[in-house]
């Protein structure tokens, strides 16, 4: 059985997971991490990051306080930026980094249970994700898709691209996952 570790992101790893993305075809820059490492020393960002056998698999992040308007609105943390390697992928990766978003989301509520959201895009390269949020318990939050900061109509047209994103929830309960 491999090794499989979940632990914050580290001031090393933005060049690791640069790399890592740009050998299988992924132009992810290093800056990107170092942003998101900055974030989360400041506390707005939570950043997990998956090793499997001590190389990198893939990471997830937490932003505590949404873009996504009815998440600010509601205080809703978001799970934003998930991306395991294909190589990793169908191995457990994936679903290590949700429980462990889902347990840090629940640590951080008040209440003894709290609410967690996610936006997924709707191309065919987002299938596994959605059949991963379905089979976690996300469900829509009922307000249709939104892209570029506003929700889609009857006969609108536009550019299906990763700002293209149908937002679901799910109620966490008993320690952050709900069963």
């Amino acid at each position: 059985m491999s090794t499989l570790e979940i632990r914050p992101l580290a001031a090393i790893d933005p060049p690791i997971i640069s790399q890592a993305f740009r050998l299988q075809g992924w132009q992810k820059p290093v800056s990107q991490y170092e942003q998101y490492f900055h974030e989360q020393q400041a506390g707005t960002r939570d950043v997990l990051v998956a090793q499997v056998e001590g190389a990198f698999a893939g990471y997830l992040t937490i932003v505590w306080e949404s873009n996504y308007p009815p998440f600010k609105q509601e205080n809703i943390p978001e799970i934003v930026d998930f991306n395991v390697l294909e190589k990793f992928q169908r191995q457990g990766v994936g679903t290590a980094l949700m429980d462990g978003a889902e347990a840090k989301v629940f640590e951080r509520s008040t209440i003894g249970e709290a609410k967690v959201g996610i936006g997924v895009g709707l191309m065919h390269d987002y299938g596994k994700a959605q059949i991963l949020y379905a089979r976690r318990g996300y469900v829509p939050d009922g307000r249709g898709i939104f892209a570029h900061g506003r929700w889609l109509g009857y006969g609108d047209e536009i550019v299906i691209n990763d700002d293209v994103a149908l937002y679901l929830t799910k109620q966490l309960v008993q320690r952050g996952i709900n069963s």
